[in-house]
């Protein structure tokens, strides 16, 4: 899916694995959400640590897509805490969650189709690069120069997962397959410290999976990410996870690395049934 070439934007934080973060940079507490008289989830708690790569399992239904939400902004729990690198989130603005470092796909494509692959990404980037209302509106050398710089970084982004040869396609003409990785370029442009994932391998082929599987991690090491990935394959969310946690009808069920978690007798009960 493309050369890794992105340059490192922050080599400080790059992830040593043999050494513990000082705190988790994402710390979720008794987070509980309802819908009427539907309990969507039901104190969860959690926790994922700089540079790990977190997946989130379940069976539909589960709560998955729920907390993401929850995570982006988009809805608001009636209990329990979030924090992001040491900040309370839950009452930030959707806009504020993005500028403090966290970025998203979504499992619906949310692109503009008649705009170009480049326009899309670099729509991602205008989050970090802000230069002003009025600096924007009249052009002024500083706006010039910021979009500039952004428009360089989206090309790198390109590069990265092998989109450089329809930057100036319309995202509506493309594959679905490629529009996911459109959605994914977008989302980096923000500069996010945590990347969430919302089914990115959903229609993919099985050769797409496996560049997927690679892409996740290299992004992952070269662009310091902690990711949090909602997916339902099985197998890339075991290859790729540092950390599983495992929902069911709202709860957490499981929390550990993908052995604990495959031989745990609530997560098998919750995929086969209590016969198994």
């Amino acid at each position: 899916m493309g050369t890794i070439s992105v340059t490192n934007r922050d080599p400080a934080r790059a992830m040593d694995p043999k050494r513990a973060p000082d705190r988790p940079l994402l710390d979720v507490s008794g987070v509980s959400v309802r819908f009427g008289g539907i309990l969507a989830l039901d104190h969860v708690s959690f926790h994922a640590d700089a540079g790990s790569v977190c997946g989130l399992i379940g069976p539909n239904g589960a709560g998955k897509t729920t907390l993401f939400n929850c995570l982006s902004g988009l809805y608001r729990p009636y209990q329990g805490a979030i924090q992001f690198a040491g900040t309370p989130v839950l009452e930030l603005p959707v806009h504020r969650m993005a500028r403090l470092g966290i970025g998203r796909t979504f499992q619906n494509l949310a692109l503009f189709g008649s705009m170009s692959v480049e326009r899309n990404v670099m729509v991602g980037g205008y989050v970090a690069h802000s230069g002003g209302y009025l600096a924007s509106m009249f052009g002024l050398p500083t706006a010039r120069a910021q979009e500039r710089a952004l428009q360089a970084e989206c090309r790198e982004l390109l590069e990265l997962l092998d989109l450089t040869s329809v930057a100036n396609v319309p995202v509506k003409n493309l594959p679905f397959g490629t529009q996911k990785r459109v959605e994914l370029g977008r989302a980096l442009a923000s500069r996010p410290k945590l990347l969430l994932l919302d089914e990115p391998a959903a229609s993919l082929t099985h050769e797409e999976i496996g560049g997927l599987r690679h892409l996740i991690l290299a992004l992952r090491e070269k662009l310091n990410l902690t990711i949090l990935l909602v997916e339902h394959n099985m197998n890339l969310v075991m290859d790729v996870s540092d950390q599983i946690v495992v929902l069911s009808f709202g709860r957490k069920i499981a929390d550990g690395s993908a052995e604990h978690v495959r031989s745990h007798p609530e997560v098998i009960r919750a995929y086969l049934g209590a016969s198994a």
